[in-house]
């Protein structure tokens, strides 16, 4: 009996790690640097990440891919491996092995985005058309360089006449047939799964903290829990000994489907995409939703306990209308309701937080679609990516957004470190779109969302003095370049918000203090 009480607890104590993202120094947010380059996250490790407070970079796939020429290099191509050699747009092995090294050694953790349900798509035809120049042929299943054949693969399992998932009521087919068109790993064979395994395995000793791991509904959650498993811990150069990779399943739960969202919630976190559809439409006053309905924001509108969740108001997929979440998604497009909705996200409690950062590309709308939707990331006209620019004033250029680089997302990431541990407290509301909540005595947001000015005397729950709003602004050495808020000593502060400022809201914390 004791020898099973210690297994069980072994494996209890493997699972609960993996809900810690084992951040640094008090850090508590992610940045999703999508398709950047390895050495331009290196540099942004140390340059800005780590000085700025942000707590890990959630990477590109680093694994081999196919390349698609039409449409031109799209962006999803990185979703369609076709080996687990560590090359691809993003950069090579030694690269990659660098930008770990350089970002772990000033405490900004890197997450790898795994793609292990799937390899290229069946169409992807035959040849060396991929980012290392590896021969593959997806027609025969073939995939020499893992090696792979058309024995790992789950066609004799899947029950629908055109091998696609068809019916997503249908867990087998959801989770035994293509998704769209990409040819299915059998993850329930041993042999799959050591390969899995090893290609993680292999990221862990480079000094990854974890992974975002794609499309897990499309994943048996035993399989997963097997390969989870069989993951090595971190590396003890960087991490704690007996640490456990940090793992954020993607499951898209909307609601309305039989696989749900806690089937996963028992081997890691897991992405609310609840998060940023429901916040979208309050924030955009969508079918009366008011930001006053928010004083039960998190498991109390439905969503999964605080401690399973990663949150984000928008993702690579969803920004450009893939995924979940439809019209509601805010994104950088909606540059003001954005900051607004990023900061109220970085403020509240709930979830471990992920902040994105993007590239434009030229959006093409018709009947509601963007035809463009496919774009990849800046790049030269042989379709390798563009390094990411740093102007003068600190912002991005050549087509990369770098939203984590605006002040006030920036230092609501810095305010989440500041408050962390703190309890939500002191809320308050107008009855409609008008709220203000404290985070123990250690800070307070103040958002108008209404379409008249926030005019109101509110408990900060601060100790007195003068504070520097790092919206606005921000504290530099003992002056305040943004505006600045007087709490009296009995904690109450008055505030002025006009709707028509750039950004009606306010936020101080107790590094802000002047």
């Amino acid at each position: 009996m004791k020898m099973k009480l210690l297994i069980l607890t072994t494996l209890l104590g493997l699972s609960s790690a993996q809900f810690d993202p084992h951040m640094k120094n008090g850090r508590t947010s992610l940045v999703h640097l999508f398709e950047w380059r390895w050495a331009d996250i290196a540099a942004e490790c140390e340059r800005y990440l780590a000085p700025n407070g942000f707590g890990g970079v959630q990477i590109s796939p680093p694994s081999e891919s196919i390349v698609v020429t039409n449409p031109w290099h799209p962006w999803w191509q990185r979703y369609q491996p076709i080996s687990y050699n560590l090359c691809s747009r993003s950069g090579n092995e030694d690269e990659l092995r660098d930008m770990i090294t350089r970002c772990n050694n000033v405490g900004v953790n890197i997450y790898v985005d795994a793609v292990i349900n799937h390899m290229c798509g069946a169409g992807g035809g035959e040849g060396k058309h991929s980012s290392c120049g590896t021969y593959f042929n997806a027609n025969t299943k073939e995939f020499p360089s893992v090696p792979y054949s058309g024995w790992d693969f789950n066609d004799g399992k899947c029950n629908t006449g055109s091998g696609e998932i068809e019916n997503y009521n249908d867990i087998y087919q959801v989770r035994d047939c293509r998704l769209v068109g990409l040819l299915d790993l059998a993850l329930e064979k041993d042999y799959v799964r050591g390969k899995v395994a090893e290609y993680m395995n292999k990221l862990i000793d480079m000094g990854v903290a974890g992974f975002r791991v794609d499309a897990c509904k499309h994943m048996w959650p035993g399989d997963l829990s097997v390969v989870f498993g069989s993951l090595n811990n971190l590396n003890t150069k960087w991490f704690n000994s007996g640490s456990r990779p940090f793992i954020f399943q993607e499951v898209i739960d909307l609601g309305g489907e039989p696989i749900t969202a806690s089937e996963y919630t028992g081997l890691g976190r897991v992405t609310e995409f609840k998060y940023g559809a429901k916040l979208g439409t309050v924030i955009r006053k969508w079918n009366g939703e008011k930001l006053s309905y928010l004083v039960n924001w998190g498991e109390g509108w439905g969503m999964m306990a605080s401690g399973k969740a990663l949150v984000f108001v928008d993702n690579h997929d969803n920004q450009r209308g893939h995924g979940a979440g439809g019209a509601s998604i805010v994104t950088f497009w909606d540059s003001r309701l954005y900051k607004m909705a990023v900061g109220l996200m970085l403020a509240h409690p709930y979830g471990v937080t992920r902040v994105m950062s993007s590239f434009r590309w030229d959006r093409n709308i018709v009947n509601g679609q963007d035809q463009n939707d496919w774009m990849g990331p800046p790049s030269y006209g042989d379709g390798t990516t563009k390094p990411v620019t740093i102007n003068a004033d600190t912002t991005c250029g050549d087509g990369w957004v770098c939203e984590h680089r605006w002040r006030q997302i920036r230092n609501m990431v810095i305010f989440r470190n500041v408050v962390n541990g703190e309890s939500l407290s002191n809320w308050w509301d107008n009855g409609s779109n008008q709220v203000a909540f404290a985070r123990g005595s250690r800070g307070f947001i103040v958002i108008n969302n209404d379409d008249w000015t926030l005019d109101a005397t509110l408990n900060t729950g601060l100790p007195g003095g003068t504070y520097c709003d790092v919206i606005s602004g921000q504290k530099e050495g003992s002056s305040c370049t943004g505006k600045q808020v007087q709490v009296g000593g009995d904690g109450y502060a008055y505030f002025n918000i006009s709707n028509s400022e750039e950004d009606p809201f306010i936020a101080i914390h107790a590094d802000s203090k002047l």
